[in-house]
């Protein structure tokens, strides 16, 4: 006969795939109850996971009949929740957790890698936002197949466009397409502050920070005054790439924004014609870089012509060929990302009550 004791045994075998570890052990599993032969449990999962629930549902009726359960009654979910941000820095209240995606340097695919990723978790049942804050060469409008201008209805305020599902505030709906933005670094880093804090979010799970590339003043203000939950640093294998890339990360470290890993972006480059594959830009420096600086690699991504032509036709990858393998690539990398957020502290700043003392 089960026990509540042998159903945990049980459930201590079984590894989720996405953290690595047992369901005991990440605390996934809860409210187990054992009525006679039928068992019942509740499985919460802390990551965008819609493709995920079913699978690991199946693994756990099938392991608990194969250890004598007539029935099996698993309820599997998924909450998202706020995690700590730098210290000094409030989490916002309608935004969960901030997602700084960022390089070194320019022309690396940063935020074509950032859209593939925010749609990624906006597929797995994420709510989803996208804050481009390339001020100099906003992009995501054109990615993302938006036109026009937000609304607002108090004129101190705006409304988030969207499109595929997610929410998105760039600089790119404001002005004009062909209109340089000529701006010092204080109105830059003003600019965006007001496109965070004033862009009307709704409960996001995630906000995909579309960072401008470098590690200068306006990255290091920005990264010092937005609440980061973590960044994912974008390179590709190349030296030069990796330089500048090694400084972004020890930007983020310097001003305590954790590093959730690196993409390796263009990491080989299959022929269309003949199917001869190449590493182009070398070979193997992201892993380099990780070991190094003791992050990980969050995946590797190609040198392919459908992702540049799908996101300069406002269809990026994972909207345009939602099952093929790139995209599997890029919802992998999302995945990994929202569960390095997951395992991360949770912000209870929010939870806890203000007291304040009154003279009567």
């Amino acid at each position: 006969m089960l026990t509540v004791d042998r159903v945990n045994e049980v459930l201590k075998t079984l590894i989720d795939p996405n953290t690595g570890k047992d369901l005991l052990a990440t605390k996934s599993a809860r409210n187990v109850r054992v009525d006679g032969g039928a068992v019942s449990l509740d499985v919460e999962l802390g990551y965008p996971a819609a493709s995920q629930i079913e699978p690991l549902r199946a693994r756990v009726v099938e392991a608990l009949k194969a250890a004598g359960a007539a029935s099996v009654n698993a309820n599997v979910t998924m909450k998202i929740v706020a995690h700590t941000v730098q210290r000094g820095l409030k989490v916002m209240p309608n935004v969960k957790n901030i997602v700084a995606v960022a390089s070194g340097k320019g022309g690396v695919g940063k935020s074509t890698v950032a859209v593939n990723i925010a749609l990624a978790l906006a597929a797995e049942g994420a709510q989803v936002g996208m804050l481009d804050a390339d001020i100099y060469g906003p992009s995501q409008p054109t990615m993302l197949g938006i036109s026009g201008q937000p609304s607002s209805t108090d004129g101190n305020t705006m409304e988030p466009m969207e499109n595929y599902g997610i929410q998105v505030s760039s600089i790119g709906f404001l002005v004009d397409a062909e209109q340089p933005m000529i701006w010092r670094g204080p109105m830059v880093t003003q600019a965006l502050q007001q496109l965070l804090m004033q862009t009307n979010w709704k409960n996001l799970d995630y906000l995909v920070v579309d960072m401008p590339p470098g590690t200068g003043d306006i990255q290091l203000t920005l990264a010092q005054q937005v609440p980061v939950t973590g960044a994912v640093i974008v390179t590709t294998p190349q030296d030069i790439a990796l330089i500048d890339a090694k400084k972004g990360l020890k930007m983020f470290e310097k001003v305590g924004v954790p590093i959730l890993g690196i993409v390796e972006n263009m990491a080989i480059h299959v022929c269309s014609k003949c199917g001869h594959a190449e590493h182009i830009f070398g070979e193997g420096g992201a892993a380099k870089m990780a070991s190094q600086y003791g992050v990980a690699v969050l995946g590797s991504l190609p040198l392919d012509i459908r992702i540049r032509e799908q996101a300069d036709s406002g269809r990026p990858t994972v909207v345009a060929a939602p099952d093929s393998d790139i995209t599997n690539a890029y919802k992998a990398i999302a995945r990994k990302v929202a569960v390095k957020i997951a395992e991360k502290s949770k912000d209870m700043s929010l939870k806890i009550p203000t007291i304040k003392v009154q003279h009567t």
